[in-house]
């Protein structure tokens, strides 16, 4: 894992603006509806005025300070979970926080305060929980899938790891729904054998879901955390996908758990107070307000976005069909549910001077799979994003794409 990756993507995107980029997994921006999300505000300060027994000026004033630590907004998420998610949590048990990457960054301040504390995470992962593991000087176990075994085989060996080399693992990471980079959803039966795993060996669940409410196709697959019998799911959610990035709005559903002599919410709750004091509560209020607006549910709003990014899902897939025809036997795809991205595997190593020259020569820039992994492998395999373009420009994307494979292979078998 390079933690230099975002600096040298933004680097790339800087020397080369023609590019087609998909690299980033950006939501699509001619979906954000910010003049009705700020007026929606309104209706927060109203309701938040009736909550409070005062004038809907002074909930203004008290919007524009500072505000309690764990949010205004959680008797609201905790709606919302119950209607989108199936998730049944009561307010005190939210954690509203600056993002998604707060959250992850809170949980492993958190949970591995000691020099032998780690953290589990398959291989290739996102980019935050090993960026946040970094900061907060906490090591990472990685496992992945070997050929003939599955994901549950592969995390117990990785506990097994662990334990033999002196530490502890606190916490496993997962983004069960649409997992980035790869695309993939967790079977209901392998998630149901994690978490009976995790019990065993007293390890917390970290469930990242960001893209749980884009499913294209398929039947959805319950959370883990409504799975969770045993209060060791910690519920990692965001608006910045299903509304927009600009609000910096995320939450935490902490389940019931001690940490230390204290429990686990009231330690994360002390945690962000030293972080960020407390996530905007203008923030927090536009966020209120859309979801009294729309009954404490997100699909209406969703369904838009979401037939565009099946769309261009559909495009992309077409498009590779279309232009590695010939190549079928060597370049291979994945076709995801929902989410944002999906995964090319190459029959050749990807790496940075590959970016460079995709983008310099080819106008079309990637990201390599290498940048996620927490191991050696993944040098052959490359994300590509869908959600923050166009049909047009992923048919003309795809086609640089396939130009550079196909002079790439052409170059090697001249030299071979």
């Amino acid at each position: 894992m390079r933690l230099e990756v975002m600096n040298f993507l933004n680097e790339m995107a800087e020397r080369f603006p023609a590019a087609i980029s998909f690299a980033s997994g950006r939501p699509a921006e001619g979906f954000f509806d910010m003049r009705a999300w700020i007026e929606s505000m309104h209706s927060y300060e109203e309701h938040l005025a009736e909550q409070r027994g005062t004038s809907r000026e002074l909930v203004e004033r008290s919007l524009a300070q500072y505000g309690a630590t764990a949010g205004i907004i959680r008797d609201l998420i905790s709606r919302q979970l119950r209607v989108d998610e199936g998730i049944d949590v009561a307010s005190d048990r939210i954690l509203v926080t600056v993002g998604c990457q707060e959250a992850l960054d809170i949980c492993v301040r958190t949970l591995c305060r000691d020099e032998d504390d780690v953290l589990l995470a398959r291989s290739p992962t996102y980019i935050g929980i090993t960026g946040a593991a970094y900061l907060g000087r906490a090591g990472i176990v990685s496992f992945r899938e070997a050929e003939g075994s599955g994901l549950v085989a592969a995390l117990e060996k990785a506990i097994e790891s662990a334990h033999t080399q002196g530490k502890r693992p606190r916490a496993l990471y997962l983004i069960p729904d649409f997992d980035n980079p790869t695309g993939e959803v967790i079977d209901l039966h392998v998630r149901r054998a994690i978490l009976a795993l995790c019990a065993l060996h007293d390890i917390l669940v970290l469930e990242d879901n960001p893209y749980g409410m884009f499913r294209y196709e398929g039947t959805p697959v319950p959370t883990m955390r409504s799975l969770d019998d045993d209060r060791r799911v910690i519920y990692v959610g965001t608006f910045s996908k299903t509304l927009c990035p600009a609000l910096r709005v995320g939450y935490a559903v902490v389940p019931p758990r001690a940490v230390g002599r204290c429990d686990l919410m009231e330690a994360m709750v002390q945690a962000k107070s030293f972080v960020s004091v407390n996530t905007s509560q203008l923030a927090q209020a536009v966020v209120g307000g859309v979801l009294m607006s729309q009954r404490y549910s997100l699909r209406d709003i969703v369904s838009k976005p979401l037939a565009h990014y099946r769309r261009n899902r559909d495009e992309m897939l077409d498009a590779l069909d279309r232009h590695f025809a010939d190549l079928r036997s060597q370049v291979h795809w994945n076709r995801p549910e929902g989410g944002f991205f999906l995964v090319v595997e190459l029959p050749f190593d990807f790496g940075d001077e590959h970016v460079k020259r995709c983008a310099e020569a080819y106008g079309v820039l990637v990201m390599p799979l290498r940048y996620f992994a927490l191991d050696s492998n993944d040098g052959r395999r490359v994300r590509l994003a869908f959600s923050n373009t166009s049909p047009e420009k992923i048919r003309d994307g795809i086609s640089r794409f396939s130009h550079f494979v196909h002079d790439h292979l052409d170059r090697k078998g001249a030299s071979g």
